[in-house]
């Protein structure tokens, strides 16, 4: 008879671009008793994760409500639930997640038109604008912050141009909500989707969306068109193939499901929502300026400390995302050598890259409950005595003065990080 071990997973300091560290709070929350899905209780914490999701998105939209599964279960179900073969859908690309839209758009049928940007750069808005004046899409579906680069997208006057040309946004904010201003209604952003991974620090799981009535419209019609079909005896549905492929996916279903009607879908995470709902209810208590404001901070203190050290930042600095930061990988130095290092002597795992980046970058995320000014001065001692081990030229003792004189000249520090 086989003895199997009981699980003890090894404590870490994560400073990845995610998964993050869970807050405690979130992991007690998961372990509560299981509700049965309609069950008043439960449908209470329903309800109640939608007025959070809303505050979140900064969105008055009626549907915001997670999908079960990871980010990409999010973009999928947007994605598939609003796509019909043959729809023209615009994709700017710079850096690997846009190629995923661009994946999942060509999976629906979409006839795909992208714009390719140098990994860490973005797009100028214009750009993006004239190309949309020039393709007439229906959809533009976009990254807002890369983490394959550490670079953010500005958004508004794209979303608001979009607006105008009755042009349907879709945006992945995975990586940026609860840790960068993600405005949905200010920027006129049609359909946003998150993850809980990254900066709502919450285990992978669940992604919340939000979207509006002109999302909501072009799902409507089709269903109509589809139950049509079905009515009129068509079952090969020949040419437009209008139906939603996925049903797990499917926003119709899956917003009847989240309605006072509840009507039934699929069995809720239970658990995975006790966690968001208390993961979303730490956040808004700590309140939206405030977290931004910590996630600024402790990147300032991180950056300090990494060029006071002598590294060189990756990528275009005007358009940096506050919750990555992208290093250069010195000459001569083994980069994933050096994270086996942070991670077996100092428990502390960073990132390394992919595609055209792989072994030229680490990625050093300050996401959620991992940015801390704990963490950050953890990170930056281990990371010197890794590069010294290594050989490599470094301002020794440098790093973490730097970072303190950042956080000593700041007078809400002590606040932001109690």
């Amino acid at each position: 008879m086989n003895i199997y071990r009981e699980l003890a997973p090894s404590p870490r300091t994560i400073m990845t671009p995610g998964p993050v560290e869970v807050d405690p709070r979130v992991l007690r929350a998961m372990s509560l008793p299981v509700l049965g899905q309609f069950d008043p209780e439960f449908t209470a914490i329903m309800n109640e994760t939608m007025e959070m999701l809303r505050e979140l998105f900064q969105t008055k939209n009626h549907w915001a409500y997670p999908v079960d599964g990871t980010s990409r279960s999010g973009i999928e179900a947007v994605l598939t639930s609003i796509i019909e073969p043959g729809d023209r859908v615009l994709i700017p690309i710079y850096g690997r997640f846009g190629h995923l839209l661009h994946e999942i758009s060509d999976r629906c049928g979409a006839e795909v038109v992208t714009l390719e940007k140098e990994w860490g750069t973005v797009f100028e808005p214009q750009e993006i604008i004239d190309a949309i004046q020039n393709e007439k899409p229906a959809i533009v579906a976009l990254v807002h912050g890369e983490t394959s680069t550490g670079r953010v997208q500005p958004l508004e006057a794209i979303g608001k141009a979009c607006r105008e040309l009755d042009v349907l946004l879709v945006v992945d904010a995975v990586a940026t909500i609860g840790g960068v201003p993600v405005k949905t209604d200010a920027w006129c952003l049609d359909a946003v989707i998150g993850g809980t991974q990254k900066c709502i620090s919450v285990p992978a799981g669940m992604a919340p969306v939000t979207y509006n009535d002109r999302i909501e419209h072009k799902i409507a019609a089709r269903k109509r068109v589809e139950r049509g079909l079905r009515a009129s005896g068509e079952t090969d549905f020949p040419n437009a193939r209008p139906q939603i492929q996925s049903n797990y996916l499917d926003l119709g279903q899956l917003q009847d499901y989240w309605s006072p009607a509840r009507l039934n879908h699929h069995t809720e995470m239970t658990s995975m929502l006790y966690g968001l709902h208390e993961g979303l209810r730490i956040l808004l208590a700590e309140g939206l300026p405030a977290r931004f404001e910590r996630h600024r901070l402790n990147e300032r203190a991180l950056v300090a400390g990494l060029e006071a050290m002598g590294m060189s930042l990756y990528g275009d600095p005007s358009c940096k995302m506050t919750v990555v930061t992208c290093v250069t990988i010195p000459d001569g130095i083994d980069g994933e050598s050096v994270r086996a290092m942070l991670l077996n002597s100092f428990g502390i795992e960073i990132a390394s890259s992919f595609g055209a980046l792989k072994g030229r970058i680490w990625r050093i995320g300050t996401m959620g409950y991992s940015c801390s000014m704990k963490n950050v001065l953890h990170l930056l001692g281990a990371f010197e005595g890794a590069l010294l081990r290594h050989g490599a030229k470094i301002n020794a003792g440098a790093a973490i003065a730097a970072a303190l004189d950042v956080y000593e000249g700041s007078a809400k520090t002590a606040a932001i990080n109690a």
